[in-house]
């Protein structure tokens, strides 16, 4: 890999940069908590080479998240629950955005035709 073939990976949103130690430097939280959500199953790092966790700017995004329903009172595995929810959710309105997009576009090219 080439300097720029790294540069270029600054914008991916799902490139492993962060170390666990960095991430959770990044999030105010503790290596543990990052633990115990990839226990959860709320994310899954990626290992580098050497075993050693790896964290997505995407993973710490959804982790952030997590952490602010922990700060708030809710156990770690309800969190979890929930922000996986949340993003299920995200997810079906982008998609629901995309079919109503694409049969607006349907519907207006059929009105334009001649009959």
């Amino acid at each position: 890999m080439t300097a720029d073939d790294s540069f270029g990976r600054l914008d991916d949103d799902d490139y492993p940069a962060y170390t666990m130690g960095r991430a959770a430097e990044l999030l105010g939280t503790t290596q543990g908590f990052l633990r115990a959500i990839g226990e959860a199953r709320l994310i899954t790092p990626l290992r580098s080479a050497g075993g050693h966790r790896r964290y997505s700017r995407y993973q710490l995004r959804i982790a952030a998240r997590a952490r602010e329903l922990v700060d708030q009172g809710t156990p770690i595995e309800a969190a979890c629950r929930i922000v996986i929810l949340e993003d299920q959710l995200e997810e079906a309105r982008r998609i629901n955005d995309e079919y109503r997009s694409a049969s607006q576009s349907a519907d207006s090219a059929a009105s334009r035709s001649p009959h």
